[in-house]
């Protein structure tokens, strides 16, 4: 009886610690007014501060006014020290072009040393009718820089064509006390080039590999530049034309709109 009460134990605990770190991680989950307030100052856990964003950002999208009362709070966030929470800030901000600190704080957001955090910055500002960040949105049209943070040796290094993820290992180096460093994509998108073989030395800030971005990240900065593009703009939107079978035809549709677009505003 003992081992059968160990054994339906054990079962239980592989089903219920799935379950709880889903719940404690799924931003979907709805927080209560309280616990928002609770979350936002929560340094210890920025998975927190990030769900109350979402919730709050939800919230604004649904016109709901009692979110003012945490306006406040995105400012500040935007210089926090988590990459990921002045990611999700950068979008939350975006949805109420009413209020003229969102406008200031993304402004000065596009200056962030995140890709991800400078290009939801620029989208954002878009929503303003701001287009001062051209830049940013071309930025997320061309190939992500992998580069090496230290000295070391290439040990490993994924296939070129590999799909990766933010925060996805691209290569491994290891440095002169043996130590072993993951290399990482700063983006969501597919492995382009590897630029450094296995077994070479390489100094730091060397050039690893180039990552092209997703489709959904290359459409959303499309959809930006719809708006604001300028013709110096179509060098970088007509690869994004062509029918290759990396192009989704969302894309494809979309970059010829785009170039239609800012053509006709020439005019």
């Amino acid at each position: 009886m003992r081992n059968r009460l160990v054994f339906l134990l054990t079962g239980w605990l592989i089903v219920l610690m799935p379950f709880l770190f889903w719940w404690n991680t799924w931003f979907g989950r709805r927080l209560s007014d309280k616990q928002i307030a609770s979350y936002l100052r929560d340094d210890k856990h920025p998975r927190h501060i990030q769900h109350a964003l979402v919730q709050i950002g939800e919230r604004m999208n649904q016109h709901d006014l009692t979110v003012t009362r945490w306006y406040g709070e995105l400012p500040r966030l935007a210089s926090y020290q988590v990459e990921e929470v002045r990611n999700t800030d950068a979008w939350v901000m975006g949805q109420d072009t009413s209020v003229a600190d969102f406008h200031g704080a993304l402004r000065s957001m596009l200056n962030d040393p995140s890709l991800n955090v400078r290009g939801n910055a620029a989208l954002s500002l878009v929503r303003f009718g701001d287009a001062t960040g051209r830049p940013q949105l071309l930025e997320l049209l061309q190939p992500a820089r992998v580069v090496s943070p230290q000295a070391g040796t290439m040990i490993d290094a994924a296939k070129a064509g590999t799909v990766v993820r933010e925060g996805g290992t691209v290569a491994k180096l290891e440095n002169g006390e043996g130590n072993k460093l993951e290399v990482r994509s700063p983006i969501n998108g597919r492995l382009r080039e590897v630029s450094a073989p296995i077994g070479e030395p390489l100094p730091a800030g060397a050039l690893i590999a180039t990552v092209s971005p997703s489709s959904t990240q290359v459409w959303e900065a499309l959809r930006a530049l719809y708006l604001v593009g300028q013709p110096e703009d179509i060098a970088a939107i007509l690869p994004y034309e062509r029918d290759l079978p990396e192009t989704p035809d969302q894309v494809r549709q979309q970059a010829i709109e785009t170039e239609r677009a800012i053509r006709e505003r020439e005019k």
